[in-house]
């Protein structure tokens, strides 16, 4: 019996490999939309104070792999010194049924929540966006900076994070990992971090309907990622934004469920469900944002943890296999209206 490639941290670092694995989500996300594969929900199982243990099984059926991911979610883990996120992923072969890979679960759920908010602004935000700004200051926070730094040439950075010195950290770690190219600076509010940039990313762990980030902040034009929040009521961003924004989400279905801003929009009648534009269109070129505001709500599926692990197992084996080009980047960062969004 063959045993399975362990992927560490170590092995999911790098541009070219986050790069790699925003084209196979890019495929992914297209084949989702045309209910060519499926992402099953989570099981998740409560235990204690907040602490969580969720199981995620998915299939994609077009590459031949599967995946399981067994994550735990313990609040107070931050205050041990230990991370916040514990897990693996078990990735199989459809046709053997083997299991060919163990990734880092933790690392894994970084690496491709980053990769997911990079997809969506390679074609929501023109190709020379240069100025980011990100509310939070944890893992996906970073993890953010590695995925849009390696899909737009980012020369400054505006961070916000609830404390002074998470800011002040994240700053510094900025600055050691993209050198003296890219500027980075800690803003003493929300709304100094976000006025005119047209990259912002929010990733909070804030469990408040109160928005993060209010919608007359966000430029016009701007470009939205919206990834944190600690359950389906919590509202980073004000969902007055979604009124006239091109909203994209990972999966209508999943986004009702599962997105405080879309479902607190929906609630206040302030945009329709038929709204929702899912990530799929916006990659195969059926909706297009031509200039205007978006925003990106994700929740995570498993089926996104399938696909970050096999682009991750195929970069380790030095595989290079053919793909059909649906995940190309627009030729112009975006692309002109066709009257589908």
């Amino acid at each position: 019996m063959t045993a399975p490639v362990m992927l560490q941290a170590a092995d999911m670092s790098g541009s070219h490999r986050m790069i790699r694995v925003i084209d196979v989500l890019g495929e992914m996300f297209t084949d989702l939309a045309a209910g060519l594969t499926r992402s099953p929900g989570r099981t998740v199982i409560e235990h204690g104070e907040q602490r969580v243990l969720l199981v995620s099984p998915a299939v994609w059926e077009r590459r031949g792999v599967g995946s399981v991911k067994v994550t735990t979610l313990t609040p107070d883990n931050p205050t041990r010194g230990l991370p916040l996120i514990h897990g693996i992923v078990a990735l199989t072969d459809l046709e053997t049924g083997r299991i060919t890979a163990l990734l880092d679960g933790a690392e894994l759920t970084a690496v491709r929540t980053g990769a997911v908010a990079a997809l969506a602004t390679r074609w929501c935000t023109p190709g020379d966006s240069d100025d980011l700004a990100v509310i939070g200051a944890g893992v996906q926070a970073r993890a953010l900076v590695r995925a849009i730094t390696a899909v737009r040439p980012i020369r400054t950075v505006r961070v916000h994070s609830r404390t002074r010195a998470g800011a002040e950290e994240f700053v510094a770690w900025i600055r050691d990992t993209a050198g003296p190219s890219v500027r980075a600076r800690a803003c003493a509010s929300a709304r100094e971090a976000v006025t005119d940039a047209p990259i912002v990313c929010t990733a909070t762990s804030t469990a408040d309907a109160a928005p993060v980030v209010e919608a007359d902040w966000v430029a016009p034009g701007a470009h939205v990622n919206v990834i944190g929040g600690t359950h389906p009521g919590a509202i980073e961003l004000d969902p007055a934004l979604l009124t006239d924004a091109v909203t994209v989400v990972e999966d209508r279905t999943a986004a009702l469920d599962g997105a405080g801003e879309v479902r607190a929009a929906l609630d206040g009648g302030l945009i329709a469900a038929e709204a929702l534009q899912e990530l799929g269109l916006l990659v195969s070129g059926k909706v297009v944002v031509d200039g205007r505001t978006s925003v990106l709500r994700t929740v995570g599926m498993a089926i996104e943890d399938t696909a970050a692990a096999v682009a991750l197992f195929e970069a380790h084996r030095g595989a290079v296999p053919g793909t059909s080009g649906r995940s190309a980047v627009p030729p112009t960062g975006r692309g002109t209206s066709d009257g589908h969004a």
